[in-house]
């Protein structure tokens, strides 16, 4: 598989009115935490702790780039991912995951491992474009700079009290589950056990895009009070990367 690699800087997408880019000023920045404050506190009901009000910021936003996709001749931002690379977390001093789960066992990842996460879309550019165009510039960047492991924390609402996200647990199948090397602990574990009631379990659709790119999930659900949601650690290791995705994220694929 030879990939013909994407511009790092921005590029014009075969989805009309959509561009694809990195946030390259503070001005961008600040654009993409205002559009997740828009949806995780004032959509989702989130309780966020901002240092600027109307901005969802936090002190691993400095070390990542931010990968944001713009609409229209207005460039507004309407999507975004933070992507942390192993050189940042080393000067961040830790994952941003590490706060929910102990993670020593991926030690040895650490030099190959991406960590991405604060995934949000404008609620009026949902149809499905602006997340195949961020997963194309993380495919992209994955390939481009030799990483082998994406990481990255994925939600459950708890709006329920917590039944569908137990369930979602308990239903996944044991190939979905990571081997026993790379199961992670929660530090707030979710009593999953205790909410599970047997019900089918929705699965969000972000999370159904990554178990169907090959990744895994690595233990039980940790419990975010801040977001109310439950929270599982994804590992996508790049050598289970599901060709067919391959061929749709990454451009020139054979």
């Amino acid at each position: 598989m030879e990939p013909q690699f994407l511009q790092h800087s921005s590029r014009t997408s075969n989805k009309p009115g959509y561009r694809l880019a990195f946030a390259r000023s503070e001005e961008d920045i600040r654009a993409t935490q205002r559009l997740r404050y828009q949806v995780f506190a004032e959509e989702l009901g989130a309780r966020l702790r901002c240092r600027i009000p109307g901005h969802d910021s936090d002190l691993y936003d400095p070390f990542c780039e931010h990968l944001v996709v713009r609409a229209g001749a207005s460039h507004d931002i309407v999507g975004t991912y933070r992507v942390l690379s192993p050189a940042a977390a080393r000067q961040v001093g830790a994952y941003y995951s590490e706060g929910e789960f102990d993670m020593s066992c991926l030690e040895n990842l650490r030099p190959q491992m991406v960590e991405v996460g604060r995934s949000c879309i404008h609620r009026d550019h949902r149809s499905g474009a602006v997340i195949t165009m961020l997963w194309g510039g993380l495919a992209d960047y994955m390939v481009r700079h030799g990483y082998e492991y994406l990481i990255g924390c994925a939600s459950i609402g708890m709006a329920d009290g917590g039944h569908n996200a137990a369930n979602l647990f308990r239903q996944l199948s044991p190939t979905q589950i990571a081997p026993i090397d790379y199961r992670v602990q929660p530090h707030n574990r979710l009593p999953f056990e205790r909410l599970a009631n047997g019900l089918p379990a929705f699965m969000p659709p972000l999370i159904k895009g990554y178990l169907r790119a090959g990744a895994w999930v690595c233990g039980e659900p940790a419990w975010d009070p801040d977001f109310n949601t439950a929270d599982i650690l994804l590992l996508l290791p790049l050598s289970r990367f599901n060709a067919r995705y391959a061929r749709h994220f990454v451009k020139g694929t054979t």
